[in-house]
């Protein structure tokens, strides 16, 4: 964990959330202290194969970082 520091989630709380050993999830903090933890979704790229791998991966931290924004966003 490097300079991190561990915490035990309980097995129904990532039932909840469909995560499973070795999924990817991000962790975001809110300002009024609350801290919001999310299963980073598969982002099919199929036929993108052309595309440079650089900006593909930018895309995929895109979507990951800002998830939540875009989908209210959608929402509207």
């Amino acid at each position: 964990m490097g300079n991190s520091n561990g915490v035990t989630i309980p097995t129904e709380a990532l039932e909840h959330m469909g995560v499973k050993r070795g999924d990817d999830v991000s962790l975001y903090l809110e300002k009024d202290g609350r801290i919001y933890l999310k299963k980073n979704e598969h982002l099919d790229f199929e036929g993108l194969e052309g595309i440079d791998k650089k900006f593909l991966d930018g895309m995929k931290q895109l979507f990951n970082d800002y998830d939540n924004t875009l989908r209210n966003l959608a929402d509207k």
